[in-house]
């Protein structure tokens, strides 16, 4: 379930690889702690970020990854899964996160969506999202399945990682809740399509939406339900 890529790290040879694999699967029962942030440190001697992505299902607006590293002396209390919160705990989080850790956003258009595909275009915003730490990590734990190639420092894919790591979660705290932001501003400057209510995502209302009032520079062209409306020679 876990891949260690790129670097060697310091003291035992795969301990935190170990951790990891040994720990699989228990962040879902008991929510996310800290245990994979104190073994990266310890192997890697520096500071561990987490990494997540909002916003690779839906047919609008961008993809948007966050990277944040926690204050070990400073985590907020309540850290989750971005799905398992309400919106206002979320709101609350997210302040609290960005006032007491290092935070860096990162988007990937439509458009860049559509030129890379969207697993290329959230690699490549999640290793942008790295780059945009003004201190830099020495190692990453990334949500998924996917470690991004182009990261800056060495790093694991963990999966569930926002129900197991309490860096992940903050990540994934931190760009659902400025995806949204983004998808609100969207829907006031587009109204009719209701891009506050589904986020983008190719709900009903969407979809209909779609035939009524056609494509909008913010629509994923590569997306099935966006290129069948726009036909062979517009897609």
């Amino acid at each position: 379930m876990m891949k260690q890529v790129r670097g060697k790290g310091k003291g035992k040879q795969g301990s935190l690889f170990d951790i990891a694999s040994t720990s699989a699967g228990t962040g879902a029962a008991t929510g996310p702690d800290f245990t994979l942030e104190e073994a990266a440190m310890k192997q890697y001697g520096g500071l561990v970020a987490g990494v997540d992505e909002v916003g690779r299902g839906p047919l609008a607006g961008p993809v948007v990854t966050a990277a944040v590293v926690l204050d070990p002396d400073a985590i907020p209390q309540g850290l989750n899964d971005s799905k398992k919160l309400s919106e206002a705990k979320r709101e609350a989080l997210f302040e609290a996160i960005c006032s007491s850790a290092q935070v860096s956003v990162t988007s990937a258009s439509p458009r860049q969506i559509d030129s890379l595909n969207i697993r290329g275009a959230t690699l490549w915003a999640m290793a942008r999202a790295l780059s945009g730490l003004a201190i830099p990590p020495a190692y990453a734990l990334f949500d998924g399945r996917d470690v991004a190639p182009a990261s800056p420092c060495p790093g694991m894919h963990v999966i569930k990682g926002d129900s197991r790591s309490l860096s992940i979660a903050a990540a994934s705290i931190v760009a659902k809740v400025t995806r949204d932001h983004l998808m609100m501003r969207m829907g006031r400057a587009f109204p009719g399509y209701g891009f506050e209510t589904h986020m983008g995502y190719g709900t009903r209302a969407h979809l209909e939406a779609l035939d009524r009032l056609g494509i909008t520079i913010h629509h994923r062209r590569s997306f099935r339900p966006i290129y069948e409306r726009l036909g062979p020679d517009n897609a």
